[in-house]
């Protein structure tokens, strides 16, 4: 195997479970459903003031935000028969930090999409340099890889929540914009860390789910071929025929 193979082959087993976060975190971005659920279970319309329909309305905006070219998010609600900007100036600058994290997570969602279906149709089905029994371990390997940094963030995120999202935040943001005030910012008041403590669990959940196919499918197609790669399948190795010089592939 060169070391072009080699490289290539790591790159497809990282960004199995690259893209498996990264389309749940957007999955969850853009589903304002979950938004809606987190506004009813924290009371957020008693704690900012603002009806549930403008609340539901500002996260269906939010969610537009992500993926439009806006550069602030200047959400306005109606209070008390008065239209007002929902966030005040230091939670619309905080926004256009998150956003140019999101819009880093759907490129990195997307080159890790295009990078796996180009992977397989280079290497496996247009090439045919490998069999499909290693694209079968490869999988399993990446899904490996997944588990151990799933275990990982899981354990800071049940013993310590709190400070690994604070962690987090300092990691991420080369600010403090992040720091918000419960009693007066409503970003804070509309998701506070609870919401987020469940996201991330909601995540880490669907992710797994996700992992534990693979690992069916690909199980299901090494047990399905053990055999059949020592009777001459398409798997198998190469045989000369007896009396011919030709090659089985």
């Amino acid at each position: 195997m060169t070391l072009l193979s080699r490289l290539s082959a790591i790159a497809f087993i990282v960004a199995i479970p690259v893209f498996l976060v990264t389309s749940n975190v957007r999955f969850f971005a853009s589903e304002t459903r979950f938004y809606e659920r987190g506004f009813r279970q924290n009371n957020a319309a008693a704690v900012t003031g603002v009806s549930l329909p403008e609340l539901d309305r500002a996260a269906d905006e939010l969610a537009r935000y992500f993926e439009n070219d806006a550069t602030l998010l200047t959400t306005t609600v109606q209070i008390d028969g008065q239209e007002a900007p929902l966030y005040n100036d230091r939670e619309v600058a905080h926004m256009k930090d998150v956003k140019t994290l999101m819009r880093f997570v759907y490129r990195l969602n997307e080159f890790s999409l295009a990078f796996i279906m180009t992977y397989v149709a280079c290497v496996y089905l247009w090439a045919r340099e490998k069999s499909l029994r290693l694209l079968a371990v490869q999988a399993l390997a990446g899904v490996g890889v997944g588990f151990a940094a799933l275990a990982f963030v899981g354990v800071f995120a049940i013993t310590g929540f709190d400070a690994a999202w604070t962690r987090f935040h300092q990691l991420v943001f080369s600010n403090d914009l992040w720091i918000l005030d419960p009693s007066r910012d409503r970003l804070i008041q509309m998701f506070p860390e609870k919401f987020w403590q469940e996201s991330t669990y909601i995540i880490g959940v669907l992710t797994l789910v996700e992992a534990a196919l693979i690992v069916g499918l690909a199980l299901a197609y090494l047990l399905a071929t053990r055999d059949h790669r020592h009777s001459g399948g398409r798997d198998s190795a190469p045989l000369h025929q007896a009396g011919d010089d030709s090659v089985t592939v």
